[in-house]
């Protein structure tokens, strides 16, 4: 990607994520991203087609930067699998009030919808690694649907309560919810990069 369109997007990016600190998604407007970004409402254009896909775009990159992203992650444990699952609910963690707003009610059904997308392909490559799911005989991707929704729903469950406890019992929950081990102690002793 060019490095002007790449700077743009960033500034865009940024401009959105700033303003979800400060208020509801449902009360920022174009032009408060334009103004927070120094563009003007073309250049915004150029880039997005509406909010809700600036949303997505930022969420996957802040994603990324966390370490959390999974287009070119490889699975080929359980443990590697939950490490992963880990950094991505640490990230959501640091990014707690912004999910909040973007999973509730009034939130961002494009945002939502790749989250889903997300998890869905971390649990279809732990199916495809070692198998979990098959057991039960469902085809590969109505068991990763499923567990899908049984981590979309506790994740969303645990960034509701206040206080919200650590990412480290998410994951645990989330893990165990979908049949993992009753433990995190496998994935302390992965290298960060969960290799």
């Amino acid at each position: 990607m060019d490095r002007r369109i790449a700077r743009t997007r960033n500034l865009l990016q940024e401009a959105l994520l700033a303003l979800a600190r400060e208020k509801d998604l449902d009360a920022i407007s174009i032009a408060d991203i334009t103004e927070r970004a120094t563009v003007n409402r073309s250049t915004f254009y150029q880039h997005y087609p509406d909010k809700d896909t600036l949303l997505a775009d930022a969420l996957d990159e802040q994603a990324a930067k966390a370490g959390a992203g999974v287009l070119d992650m490889e699975v080929k444990s359980e443990p590697q699998t939950l490490a992963l699952l880990l950094r991505y609910v640490e990230h959501l963690a640091d990014h707690a009030s912004l999910y909040r707003k973007t999973l509730g009610p009034h939130g961002s059904p494009l945002a939502t919808a790749r989250l889903r997308r997300r998890i869905e392909l971390i649990a279809t490559l732990a199916i495809e690694a070692f198998g979990r799911g098959k057991v039960s005989g469902l085809p590969p991707e109505i068991a990763a649907a499923g567990i899908t929704g049984a981590l979309m729903g506790v994740l969303t469950a645990w960034l509701e309560l206040d206080p919200m406890p650590a990412p480290e019992v998410a994951a645990d929950w989330a893990w165990r919810a979908v049949g993992g081990p009753d433990s995190l102690s496998a994935v302390r002793f992965l290298p960060a990069t969960g290799e």
